[in-house]
């Protein structure tokens, strides 16, 4: 009885990860094009893109988390993919101010959309 009752416990955890592991399987990746700049300035000044990469550096180098500006005004939210999470203002900061073409897994929750960057390329001479 002791083995059966084990056997059907080991095997309903097993469902169970199996289940966690699907519900969490990552979207594919996407492309998404646009400016990176510092978050303050996209929501309060409502910018379509960065007044200067100064600007932009500046703003990244005071604290400010850098976003990505979509071609369609949607802002990304870039974040890490491993846990503990760390910023990503330091593979943003040789972009900020650029216009960029980002690659990656796109997040989102409630009005929030967050990418996990893979690729990043500067789109700079094709503004």
């Amino acid at each position: 009885m002791k083995s059966s009752i084990a056997s059907s416990r080991t095997i309903l955890l097993i469902l169970l990860v199996a289940a966690v592991c699907v519900s969490a399987a990552d979207p594919p990746p996407v492309t998404v094009k646009g400016y990176v700049l510092d978050s303050a300035c996209a929501f309060r000044k409502d910018l379509s893109k960065p007044i200067s990469k100064q600007c932009a550096t500046s703003c990244a180098n005071a604290g400010s988390a850098l976003v990505i500006l979509a071609e369609d005004g949607t802002i990304y939210w870039p974040i890490a993919d491993t846990t503990p999470s760390s910023g990503q203002n330091a593979k943003l900061l040789p972009f900020a101010g650029d216009k960029v073409a980002v690659t990656g897994r796109v997040y989102q929750r409630g009005g929030s959309k967050a990418m996990v960057i893979e690729k990043i390329e500067s789109q700079a001479a094709r503004k």
